[in-house]
């Protein structure tokens, strides 16, 4: 069984990357043209082992999953400069983002790309959506890691020294306890088939595991916590060495029971260890600030079209005497029309007593015709639902 110290461990992988870099054993100046941009982004050329590289393939298959089982709440260790989270982020089921890392510096350097753009403010999302980064190792337990449906480590675990790869089973599992783990690692056997690459893959790598050593490894930890494991891969090796397996492996772990009721028992810190060094909240309609805003946008848009059309309506009118018979029980109709909404008993108050408010406002006070938009507004009763059934009248007769 993992052990259960909370010593603080050495940052034996500080600046970790999850990817190669230029000064890696396998550089691209080492690699075999074909072999080019397999390993990493910054691997450029435009006969690639892989295609699409392998890096994105790892991305692509995280968020296949997550299409698939719509968690809300995903944290990735090891976030390193955060192109799994930006990726996410436009996941509409996740709600929830977190990433860790041991480097500060790298994470700062592309965080900016978790923002909010311009345009979530100009067109919010219903969704609500929240990212925050932290510092810290994933040798720590932080409470702010728990409740997480979803838990991705992409090429981390052999970044880690052995006495922080025991205590990692411990913290993710034991303590994170996720609903899924995904964990994607090397496969040695693999490298053989990669021209310049002696030992490791990169040098920060204090390990490389064949396809037995992960398996065996994922299965204890697996049967350590109370979860199920599944073992598949990113890369396919060349026709006739299926043998060899997937360059990178991957294990998708999904825990057996709940929370509550798993076996593993462990110490709740009593305060944080991790420091945030990043936190975006994306504006929502969920949020009454911005549902206010967005409706408000809605209609003034919509009101001014109404103008429009009933001024231009009322000119038709006065012209011809005949049409304008035709125009008053097409107005009388709004009151039916508000009827048919109110369905539900608690809406009754919104609806009743305004009718004839809204129907002097927009179809016989010529004066709140050529008033502006905002003034229109105001001559309204002033309850937000009362506009959104004007709104959707008039679409509704408009259509």
């Amino acid at each position: 069984m993992p052990s259960s110290g909370q010593r603080g461990c050495r940052p034996a992988y500080r600046g970790l990357r999850l990817l190669p870099g230029p000064q890696s054993a396998c550089d691209t100046r080492a690699l075999a043209p074909t072999y080019r941009g397999a390993l990493g982004p910054k691997a450029q050329s435009s006969r690639e082992l892989f295609t699409p590289p392998l890096y994105k393939q790892r991305y692509q298959f995280v968020k296949d999953l997550v299409e698939k089982y719509k968690p809300k709440k995903v944290a990735d260790l090891g976030c390193a400069d955060c192109r799994l989270l930006w990726m996410l982020k436009f996941c509409s089921c996740i709600e929830v983002l977190a990433g860790l890392d041991i480097s500060a510096s790298v994470m700062e350097e592309k965080m900016h790309t978790l923002s909010p753009l311009p345009f979530d403010y100009l067109q919010p999302s219903e969704r609500s959506l929240t990212v925050t980064l932290h510092h810290g190792s994933v040798a720590h337990k932080d409470p702010c890691m728990l409740g997480f449906d979803l838990v991705t480590c992409i090429e981390l675990i052999e970044h880690l020294e052995e006495s922080e790869l025991k205590k990692f089973p411990e913290v993710v599992f034991g303590f994170m306890a996720p609903s899924m783990v995904v964990i994607s690692t090397p496969n040695s056997e693999f490298n053989p088939l990669l021209p310049g690459v002696v030992l490791n893959r990169h040098p920060d790598h204090k390990f490389e595991w064949n396809q037995a050593q992960f398996q065996s490894w994922a299965l204890e930890a697996a049967r350590c916590y109370d979860y199920s494991v599944e073992f598949t891969g990113v890369g396919h090796p060349p026709k006739g060495m299926e043998n060899v397996g997937f360059c990178t492996q991957i294990g998708v772990f999904v825990r057996k029971y709940p929370r509550s009721g798993g076996s593993v028992q462990y110490e709740k810190p009593t305060e944080a260890v991790y420091k945030t060094v990043f936190k975006a909240v994306y504006p929502s309609l969920k949020d009454e600030k911005y549902l206010q805003n967005a409706v408000v946008s809605e209609v003034i848009f919509t009101a001014q079209n109404i103008k429009h059309h009933l001024m231009s309506k009322h000119k038709e009118c006065d012209d011809d005497p005949e049409r304008k018979s035709e125009f008053q029980p097409s107005v009388n109709s709004f009151s039916d029309y508000l009827g048919k909404l109110v369905v539900d008993k608690a809406m009754e108050p919104f609806v009743n007593g305004n009718e004839n408010e809204i129907y002097r406002c927009f179809l016989q006070d010529e004066h709140v015709l050529s008033l502006d938009e905002n003034q229109m507004l105001f001559q309204m009763n002033g309850n937000m639902k009362v506009v959104l059934l004007t709104v959707l009248f008039f679409k509704e007769k408009k259509n």
